[in-house]
């Protein structure tokens, strides 16, 4: 550890700035389910009405995403970064102050979307993978990802208290205050434009155009499987931070209980990432990925198909948590190998539009699904199936297939 010290201690600044970002926009989106029940009652709009705009709000993260990472080769990370930021605050302020569906789709749905795709896991990672050496490079972004899922531990306590205390609208102005700290966080992660790229391999992708790097992405197959099974990662789990609170309100369970499932899932989330990070410097990071979403299927089933108690839950938020933000390590590591490190946050945008599609899908069609049918369980079900074979899928193909990188075309 103190190794490792010594190697980062130039760039510290830099990785806690972007920590400190990705923990916030992570935590603070991640905890919006918390305000579902009271809101919804309060402005009069269903259950559906409200994931849909978090369902828009994973739509435009997710197709946004590659724009962003592009601009960053031509701009910079630091000016997308804080531009990002003030999306943040400005989409919960307008939440905060909401009447209608209108206001919420636009402040949590567009706004926050587009703010997610400049300051969240694809950004946060690629400019840790730049700032470190390719030796502790799987590591680092273990801890990053660690540190950033600390957020849910800080935001869906004091929003869910704000919440109990004093309303709905002073839990968004709580998280209004806190996502104000996006904005110095961004400016120190954005040092990391200071740093020159290492000159790219043959193997890599270097000095090309977008559109070459995008279509050089889409032929390598394992990148095509870790891309199709990456949206069942986001179906899962944006259906739990969405419906596990109106889920446990049903059952009649505490209401502080959804808060301190989050921040069980957040805390849990530290030690899953870091130790994820740690072995994707070990063995095959695509079949890791399809581990983790085999073992979270199995987490899903077990959960749903017992009656909850506060015990259970909370377990279930503690291996979940462990299995939730190990993805983003691996997948930004294999994607860096893959392609190295000038298009890095453009291609991993790129497979995270499927992620987000499955997360509309999670959000949306969860709350579809309980209007139509008063209940949950048809929701999970999916979610499980189609999980178990995504997970299969993956690994299977990263064990017969190793993934390798690219073959470029010489001259």
């Amino acid at each position: 550890m103190a190794a490792l010290l010594q190697i980062l201690r130039p760039t510290l600044p830099i990785l806690i700035g972007a920590s400190v970002m990705l923990t916030l926009s992570m935590g603070l989106r991640q905890s919006l389910g918390l305000f579902m029940q009271p809101l919804t009652q309060d402005i009069r709009i269903s259950v559906s009405d409200f994931t849909l705009a978090l369902a828009v709000q994973n739509l435009a993260w997710g197709f946004l995403q590659p724009l962003a990472g592009a601009l960053t080769v031509r701009y910079g990370f630091r000016p997308i970064m804080i531009v990002g930021s003030l999306l943040y605050v400005a989409g919960l302020a307008l939440m905060a102050g909401a009447n209608g569906i209108l206001s919420i789709m636009i402040g949590g749905g567009v706004l926050i979307g587009a703010s997610l795709a400049c300051t969240a896991a694809a950004i946060a990672m690629s400019v840790a993978a730049r700032a470190v050496p390719a030796s502790v490079r799987s590591t680092v972004l273990g801890l990053v990802s660690g540190a950033g899922s600390l957020g849910a531990l800080l935001s869906a306590p004091i929003g869910q208290v704000l919440n109990e205390g004093y309303g709905w609208r002073m839990g968004l102005v709580g998280f209004v205050v806190l996502s104000l700290l996006m904005i110095p966080a961004a400016w120190y992660a954005g040092r990391v434009d200071r740093i020159p790229l290492p000159k790219p391999a043959n193997d890599e992708i270097g000095d090309t155009s977008a559109s070459a790097a995008t279509k050089m992405a889409f032929s390598n197959a394992s990148f095509v499987v870790m891309t199709g099974a990456y949206f069942v990662c986001g179906m899962q789990l944006v259906f739990l931070t969405t419906h596990l609170p109106s889920y446990l309100a049903i059952c009649g369970l505490d209401p502080m209980l959804s808060a301190q499932t989050l921040g069980m899932i957040g805390g849990f989330n530290v030690l899953g990432s870091i130790f994820f990070g740690w072995a994707g410097q070990r063995w095959n990071k695509l079949a890791l990925l399809g581990g983790i979403y085999i073992f979270r299927s199995i987490a899903l089933a077990w959960y749903f198909t017992l009656p909850p108690t506060p015990a259970t839950t909370l377990l279930f938020g503690a291996i979940m948590g462990f299995l939730w933000m190990g993805v983003g390590p691996l997948v930004a590591g294999a994607v860096a190998e893959m392609f190295g490190l000038k298009w890095q946050a453009m291609i991993q945008g790129l497979a995270f539009m499927s992620h987000q599609v499955g997360s509309f899908l999670g959000a949306y069609g969860g709350g579809v699904l309980y209007d139509a049918l008063g209940s949950y369980t048809m929701a999970w079900r999916i979610g499980v199936a189609l999980g178990l074979a995504g997970g299969i899928v993956q690994v299977a193909f990263a064990l017969i297939r190793p993934s390798g990188p690219p073959q470029m075309q010489t001259a």
